[in-house]
């Protein structure tokens, strides 16, 4: 029997928890500082504790997940140390912490995840990326393989200096649809059409188009091209879209930029 301590149960980490709930081989216990989010993880069956040193004395964790803030990593890392084996697992989902900066409260014996989910994650679509330390065994990874793959697809590089990018791209990503989503939607109104149907229709669009991407598995430009006929509607947006100058290129590798920069500010603080 697998024992997991989740440290944090806030969003993600609720997210993350009540996939969990009920994993065959697996136990789960909960640290949150706030009484409601304890409250809340109680509510879904897991055991929760206002602190680790709260937990029970026999309590020995395989596995810890830290879900904090990334300010509160740091505490939350050394203070697992008192529960989690030294052949134990240790995984952390904030953004900016870098392997290096968890190893120096973890001491040099458990092995290191440094995890990048996205808030899909809370309906099983999430996309989670991940680093492990060079101690990492294979066991070590399919485990967290494991406990990720409940909340959305996985993948894991070599290369830990990417984390931020990926941390830009598909952490913060889901912003950047959402907003896409308000200004689809808001454009639909410009042209006539009522809130609630420019809504729905901005929203079904997005979904199915993604859906189509993935599940054809071609190449994006391709599907752009087989909607677009020439001197037609999509191509006369796409003129607009694809400006090399002010266009949605340009923007989003703006925006990358700037999340990915703000990423490493992150990690140095």
């Amino acid at each position: 029997m697998t024992q997991v301590l989740l440290i944090g149960a806030g969003n993600m980490g609720f997210a993350m928890l009540r996939t969990w709930i009920g994993m065959e081989g697996h136990r789960f216990a909960v640290v949150e500082v706030n009484e409601s989010l304890r409250q809340r993880a109680e509510s879904v069956g897991a055991q929760a504790y206002d602190a680790v040193s709260d937990l029970p004395v026999d309590l020995a964790a395989n596995v810890v997940v830290i879900a904090t803030k990334p300010q509160a990593v740091a505490d939350a890392v050394a203070d697992s140390r008192a529960v989690l084996g030294q052949d134990g697992l240790l995984m952390s989902v904030a953004a900016g912490i870098t392997i290096d900066g968890m190893r120096q409260y973890a001491g040099e014996g458990p092995a290191l995840v440094r995890c990048m989910p996205n808030t899909p994650a809370a309906i099983g679509e999430g996309m989670i990326v991940c680093c492990a330390s060079a101690n990492a065994r294979s066991s070590d990874r399919a485990l967290a393989l494991s406990l990720l793959s409940a909340i959305g697809r996985v993948a894991f590089i070599e290369n830990e200096s990417l984390m931020d990018a990926v941390t830009a791209m598909s952490g913060s990503g889901p912003a950047y649809v959402f907003h896409l989503l308000e200004a689809f939607s808001a454009a639909g109104v410009a042209a006539g059409l009522p809130e609630d149907l420019a809504m729905t229709l901005a929203k079904q669009t997005v979904f199915g188009a993604a859906k189509l991407a993935l599940a054809s598995g071609a190449d994006p430009a391709v599907l752009r091209e087989q909607v677009t006929s020439a001197h037609g509607t999509t191509a006369a947006a796409l003129s607009v879209l694809m400006n090399p100058e002010v266009g949605l290129a340009v923007l989003f590798r703006r925006a990358v930029e700037a999340a990915r920069h703000r990423s490493l500010e992150l990690g140095a603080e």
